[in-house]
């Protein structure tokens, strides 16, 4: 053992240098890679060499053997798009045609001449670009050929002015194609996909680049035969059938204008690129295999067995190519035509940088929000205690700066007897501060002390009552201070829990949503789309989009439960609408349902029987899983009392549903209470917040009575004591937790039921043995017997509003069994926050 332990350290020392080696020439592979591709980015995009080479292939290129329209559009759209590049374009378009046409060498340059005057000439009188350009291009053609065959004939006959015009119209439409495809070919980063009619113009320029190689002639192979069967290859290996069919229609038609001969390749490519394009799947293997079927079938049909071999040996070259075509370039043109995946997840990394980036700038409101709620809080008490003494010392040299400064016996009091001065001082301002008075053995001591005692004591009030103001009117911006923290502080965590639900990555549930889609058409339902915005664990959110069944309920009795059994969770439909964007189709959102419900029921009457109760109520789901039940009594009675009351609420429902916390959300209505106005207003307010998922609630009572909570054969009462809101600027918000449990009954009421009954010391228990015999059990009956022994207790008189919140915890029981897909689905998921 030990022998082999020392021969595997040794050959691992033996190894290290070779892997070291390897490591530093892999090094140097990816350096000398990263060099060639900006060496080639340097020689063919910032130099212009693409642009050269495309020019010279350009101004080779002939349509109807006589017909040069290619050359002076490109340089019109060159000349336009990157004018420094001019020269080089020109240069490669004139060298093309010597190369090709040496003797429209003259036609070309004489073109390429009046174009620029005739431009730049428009474009001193303020011509748009978009209308000059192809004008231009269009004069300057048909005058250059004209003059070029009235220079050769020494006449214009109706053949050659037909032709020029011909010439010249193609030019004109040229030009706007090459301004829309030329950048498209150089530019090297572009964020927004292709158009359809973007991909189209791309293609002409590349079979219009690609018929600069008509004549070419490599072992008996036509080079434009391959070029365009690989174009037809590429595209439809990136795009499929729709698009490798286009691109083949396209190179097709335009080398049948280039040589009448190659007219039958506009069948030939169309097809093999409509079978490459079905291949897809097959990945390059499928889409050659297509391109070779489809090839040989056309040549079969319109050539026989001669012309058979010699275009499968073009399409074997075409094929040879295409392998060797490096993935990096594939991907980067998938990219940019819809449709294909890696457009997709393009798209999907520009929306998660638009994510991250909002979800930044979010969470920097938030970080402002809770620094300015900081700087708005109340200091510590410690602090505070610190400005009181120092306050209390500055009224004192107030004092003493109008009495002691004019005594001649100040220099007995303050030098020789401070401590006893002071400390006497100290006193008279603590018990004019406590009783409003001053004891008679205080005044006897300063009275020994203080030759003008009656003079001290008397400024000493007046002293007192403007510190007393000054204290009132700090307090009051104490009290908006902390009514602004608190706002702030609230309004922080909700921009904080935003950027939380925004950086929620939708992207992650694409590999979810096709096992789901795949899922349920394997068990027969057709579903269009799906979108999954939440898959945790009790927190689902789906959206699919079907065909409407015309009021059958298909989401909700078969996809739903479908789901649930997908999921191992109940799921049921929030709600359903139809699509906006397509007529006769649904958008169906599926979402776990609440582990418990409530059911709530209401009693009420006002007081003397009229028709407005001073009392309001609610009982909402505020969502985030929570229901919330509240009772609000405006002081008095009617109208008035109503209005408070119901303004109490709604202000509360306002600030839950934003997701602002219970007990800021009710010192915060508080605070606006107070301040709003200066009657005393006040009202209770009584909330229960339930949690759905768990059944916990949080009691927060300020000025009501207690509720109670019937729990089988078992009442217990649930209280805290606070003041009713608005009566003072801090309130005090007491939180009582309790877990509730399934069946249970929760009663809230305002205080007017225990103010009916007459001659019962103790309500309380009096409520509790109700409560306990109480024989039913549905929300609603509860309530209205209640409230009927209420009155019945009160010989019928109803001398204040009554109201009677009754709220039943149950356990949601599904509506509808789980149906089995039939196949397993195995889903990645989290627990929910």
């Amino acid at each position: 053992m030990l022998q082999k332990e020392t021969t595997t350290k040794r050959s691992v020392d033996v190894l290290w240098p070779v892997k070291q080696t390897w490591g530093m020439i892999t090094a140097t592979g990816k350096k000398g890679k990263e060099r060639a591709i900006r060496g080639s980015e340097l020689v063919f995009l910032q130099w212009g060499g693409l642009l050269f080479i495309v020019g010279v292939l350009l101004g080779r290129a002939v349509l109807l053997a006589e017909l040069y329209p290619f050359a002076i559009p490109f340089f019109a759209a060159v000349y336009v798009w990157r004018r420094n590049k001019g020269v080089v374009a020109a240069a490669g378009i004139l060298l093309g045609t010597f190369l090709g046409a040496p003797f429209h060498a003259t036609f070309v340059l004489g073109g390429i001449i009046l174009f620029v005057l005739l431009f730049e000439w428009m474009k001193r009188y303020s011509w748009k670009t978009s209308m000059s350009l192809p004008i231009s291009v269009l004069l300057a053609t048909g005058l250059s050929r004209l003059f070029v065959n009235w220079a050769s004939l020494g006449e214009i006959t109706s053949y050659t002015g037909v032709m020029t015009g011909v010439e010249a119209g193609l030019s004109f439409v040229l030009t706007m194609i090459f301004m829309q495809s030329l950048p498209l070919l150089m530019t090297k980063n572009r964020r927004q996909p292709l158009k359809h009619e973007e991909i189209v113009c791309f293609i002409i320029l590349l079979a219009s680049i690609m018929t600069g190689a008509i004549g070419w002639v490599i072992y008996g192979l036509a080079a434009e035969h391959m070029l365009a069967r690989y174009l037809v290859l590429l595209f439809a290996y990136i795009g499929g059938a729709a698009i490798g069919s286009a691109v083949g229609v396209v190179v097709g038609l335009v080398l049948s204008l280039a040589a009448v001969a190659n007219l039958y390749q506009i069948g030939l490519l169309a097809f093999a690129g409509l079978l490459g394009g079905l291949l897809k799947e097959g990945k390059k293997l499928g889409v050659s295999l297509g391109l070779l079927l489809g090839t040989a079938l056309i040549a079969l049909y319109g050539n026989g067995m001669g012309a058979a071999s010699l275009t499968l040996a073009e399409s074997a070259v075409a094929v040879l190519l295409f392998f060797f075509t490096p993935k990096v370039v594939t991907s980067f043109l998938a990219k940019y035509v819809p449709g294909t995946s890696e457009h997709v997840q393009e798209q999907q990394k520009h929306a998660k940088k638009i994510k991250d980036v909002t979800a930044m700038k979010v969470e920097q409101f938030s970080k402002l929000f809770q620094t300015l709620s900081h700087s708005f809080s109340v200091p510590p008490s410690v602090h505070r205690r610190e400005e009181e003494q120092h306050e209390v010392d500055l009224m004192l040299s107030q004092v003493t700066e109008k009495t002691c400064q004019t005594c001649f016996k100040k220099e007995r009091c303050w030098v020789n007897q401070f401590n006893e001065t002071y400390e006497s001082m100290s006193t008279m301002i603590e018990e004019l501060q406590v009783s409003g008075g001053i004891s008679q053995k205080t005044q006897g001591s300063w009275s020994r002390l203080c030759h003008y005692n009656t003079k001290v004591i008397n400024v000493m009030k007046e002293e007192l009552a403007d510190h007393e103001k000054r204290q009132t009117l700090k307090l009051k911006v104490e009290e908006s201070r902390r009514l602004v923290a608190d706002q702030l502080e609230g309004v922080s965590k909700i921009m904080e829990n935003f950027a939380g639900e925004i950086q929620k990555e939708k992207e992650n549930h694409y590999w979810q949503e096709e096992r789901i889609h795949d899922a349920l058409n394997h068990a027969g339902v057709e579903i269009n789309h799906i979108d999954i915005y939440r898959l945790d664990e009790g927190n689902v959110e789906i959206e699919m989009i079907m065909e409407k069944d015309e009021g059958f309920g298909k989401g909700e009795k078969v996809i739903a439960p479908m789901l649930s059994d997908i999921l191992n969770e109940h799921i049921v439909v929030a709600k359903e609408k139809s699509d906006e964007a397509e007529v006769g189709y649904s958008c169906i959102t599926f979402v776990s349902a609440r582990t418990y419900t409530v059911e709530t029921g209401i009693a009420t009457v006002a007081k003397g029987g009229t028709w407005v109760s001073g009392d309001s109520h609610s009982a909402v789901d505020i969502g985030s899983g929570k229901f919330a039940v509240a009772i609000s009594d405006g002081m008095g009675n009617g109208k008035r009392a109503h209005e408070e009351s119901k303004a109490t609420l709604q202000l509360l429902q306002t600030i839950l549903q934003s997701g602002m916390d219970e007990t800021v959300a009710i010192k915060s209505i508080n605070s606006i209470l107070s301040l709003r106005t200066n009657e005393e207003m006040f009202s209770t307010l009584d909330l229960a917040m339930i949690d759905l998922q768990d059944a916990d609630a949080k009691f927060l009572k300020v000025g009501s009575i207690p509720s109670f909570v019937k729990r089988g054969s078992k009442v217990f009462q649930i209280e805290a004591g606070n003041l009713p809101m608005g009566m003072l600027d801090n309130v005090e918000v007491d939180v009582v937790n309790e877990q509730l449990k399934d069946g249970d009954l929760l009663i809230m009421m305002s205080d007017g039921i225990f103010d009916v009954p007459k001659g019962i010391e103790n309500k309380e228990v009096w409520m509790k043995r109700l409560v306990y015999q109480l024989n039913v059990n549905k929300p609603q009956e509860v309530a209205d017997l209640l409230l009927e022994e209420v009155i019945r207790a009160g010989q019928g008189e109803i001398n204040d509003d009554m109201t009677i919140v009754v709220a039943k915890i149950k356990r949601n029981i599904p509506k509808w069994a789980s149906i089995p897909v039939g196949q397993h689905v195995n889903l990645l998921r989290k627990k929910a926050q």
